[in-house]
């Protein structure tokens, strides 16, 4: 059991994390396809197109647990796209320097490593990340790890509901609510993950010290 004493740090990713960060990938996202995860050359893109918003949790050195951000101008208010096409291919060719949200694309903590609130300062960080760039909030699309064991019983639409109700708790979709998202709509057919059937949740964080003026 890890000890819950343990000193994290969050850091930007710099190219000595990338290695590690590749090989969190099948680790805490068992259920996408292998093409859709990161690697290597798309970590060491990640940090040369949008440095500040790549952010890396390190216990005593190791790598276990990071973010991948960057920033858009997409509303997500038409028809729904596909995840890898939005994030460009994985490499972030999406980026827009002037985008005036933060697009978070993923949250990764290892499991040996959870409920030590590594998730809560990486969202902190992403948090403070928005404030300093005067961003309007950011948007996520959130994965739902929780709905496979109601799958044979329940919509993914009815699950996301009573997770919102408080009624039921989902490992992503509670924290990111605790942490101030709040559900947009979903995003069916976004992904490729048949234990949500290929759902998201599109979620908003809002900054309430954005400046439109600045």
């Amino acid at each position: 059991m890890v000890s819950d004493t343990l000193r994290v740090h969050i850091v930007n990713t710099a190219l000595e994390h990338c290695e590690a960060l590749v090989a969190l990938e099948e680790v805490v996202f068992p259920t996408l396809r292998p093409v859709e995860w990161f690697t290597l050359d798309m970590y060491r893109a990640h940090v040369a197109t949008f440095p500040e918003g790549q952010l890396t949790a390190l216990v005593d050195g190791r790598v276990v647990g990071g973010t991948t951000t960057f920033r858009t101008s997409r509303s997500f208010n038409g028809d729904v796209p596909y995840y890898f096409d939005v994030i460009g291919r994985g490499y972030l060719t999406t980026h827009d320097p002037h985008g005036e949200w933060l697009y978070g694309v993923d949250m990764k903590v290892h499991p040996d490593y959870r409920r030590l609130g590594i998730g809560t300062r990486l969202y902190e960080a992403r948090q403070a990340l928005v404030r300093r760039l005067n961003l309007r909030g950011e948007i996520v699309a959130g994965m739902l790890p929780g709905y496979a064991r109601y799958q044979p019983t329940m919509t993914v639409d009815a699950y996301v509901s009573a997770v919102v109700a408080g009624d039921l708790t989902d490992p992503t979709l509670t924290m990111q609510l605790r942490n101030g998202f709040r559900v947009r709509r979903l995003l069916h057919g976004y992904i490729h993950d048949s234990c949500a059937d290929d759902t998201c949740t599109l979620l908003v964080r809002e900054n309430p010290n954005y400046d439109p003026t600045h």
